[in-house]
């Protein structure tokens, strides 16, 4: 007999969505735009506050795009990134022609270490190239170093881009993830904190950059009767329909944040006797979303023990993000830092998270785990 499946971070929609799906539908509103798009954005808005403007885009990977290209990025420059991240962080790089410079992390946190940063930034401006922009991820919903990396990037005056596609509703010092940059990605995909089914925002510091952005995303065409295009354009503006689901999921952001950080609770409470450590907040500067709890156990094989013990039982768990430098496809470029994404990626592992979870399936979870906390 087949298990049910547990995953790892499974949709969970509300009671509010499908009224809006439906009147997108009712008024034939299922073109990239109408008054879904635009209230959807106007949530967002009002949610980070901080003066800052939305475009809702069809995928984070497209905003994290369209944000590079407003500052100007194009082929021979080089953008440093993140390295312990999803390859959606640095493929836009390589989409302009450009030179991804990846950066370790450091422990605390787990996201991009001041220290190595700065080191690549000093060591590429001595080479005559400076970057163009630093990526910063806030990663599994764990908010960066964001005085540190700030103080960097101000001191070089390079842009500072938040890759907050894990991390809406995680906050630094009581500000909202994606409000600290020059421009922030966030990401709606099926399993993200919210989802519109597929789905990202650029988030920008003014109206102009976002209208910029917007004409982009449209196909860059020019105010003429005519379809006329002087710029290169893209087809990434998200549809009404699934900003209808994205308006529906904002109602429900706060309870899905509480569940996911009540997740990480329940895993904290097994494993608090443990050699192996839950990733949580470093003080209390920190909110995490914790749109992924992950654990640190003290080597490969445990963590391959556990993985495949909940395999058996049809219980999806992951490994954490693979360091992009280990990655064939960015084998040549620039690496700086120690190893500590490599050891963080050997050690750790990403449990099922879900706010969708039951009270069983947690239960049957918790039997797995168990016997790991005696090892």
């Amino acid at each position: 007999m087949t298990k049910n499946k547990i995953w790892l971070s499974s949709p969970h929609i509300g009671e509010d969505e499908l009224k809006y799906v439906h009147e997108a539908f009712y008024t034939n509103w299922v073109a990239p735009l109408g008054p879904n798009v635009t209230g959807f954005e106007e949530d967002l808005e009002n949610f980070l506050q901080n003066n800052k403007h939305v475009a809702a885009l069809s995928s984070g990977t497209a905003a994290l795009h369209l944000a590079l290209i407003n500052l100007g990025v194009g082929y021979g420059d080089e953008v440093i990134c993140q390295s312990f991240t999803f390859a959606a962080s640095a493929n836009p790089i390589v989409y302009l022609g450009a030179t991804p410079i990846f950066v370790d992390s450091e422990y605390t946190t787990w996201n991009i270490c001041p220290k190595a940063l700065e080191e690549a930034i000093q060591d590429r401006i001595t080479q005559g190239k400076k970057p163009k922009a630093v990526i910063a991820v806030h990663l599994y919903g764990m908010p960066f170093m964001v005085d540190e990396i700030l103080q960097l990037c101000n001191s070089y005056q390079i842009p500072l881009i938040e890759d907050s596609a894990e991390a809406l509703g995680s906050t630094y010092k009581n500000k909202p993830c994606g409000t600290f940059g020059h421009s922030a990605v966030l990401s709606f995909n099926g399993n993200k904190i919210i989802t519109t089914s597929g789905g990202g925002a650029l988030v920008t510091s003014s109206v102009e950059e976002k209208n910029k952005t917007v004409f982009l995303a449209t196909q860059a065409r020019d105010n003429a009767p005519h379809y006329q295009h002087s710029s290169i354009g893209y087809n990434y503006r998200l549809s009404n329909i699934c900003a209808g689901i994205g308006r529906g999921q904002m109602k429900v952001l706060h309870d899905r944040v509480d569940k996911r950080r009540a997740m990480n609770q329940f895993y904290s409470q097994i494993f608090k006797n443990s050699s192996i450590k839950v990733f949580t907040e470093p003080s209390s500067i920190y909110y995490s979303n914790h749109w992924l709890t992950a654990i640190l156990t003290d080597s490969f094989e445990t963590r391959e023990n556990i993985r495949l013990e909940l395999e058996k039982e049809n219980i999806e768990s992951r490994p954490l993000w693979k360091p992009l430098h280990l990655q064939p496809v960015f084998a040549h470029a620039p690496y700086y830092g120690q190893n500590v994404s490599e050891d963080i990626f050997n050690r750790g592992l990403c449990l099922p998270s879900g706010s969708n979870l039951t009270e069983e399936e947690k239960q049957k979870i918790k039997s797995i785990l168990i016997p790991f906390v005696s090892k």
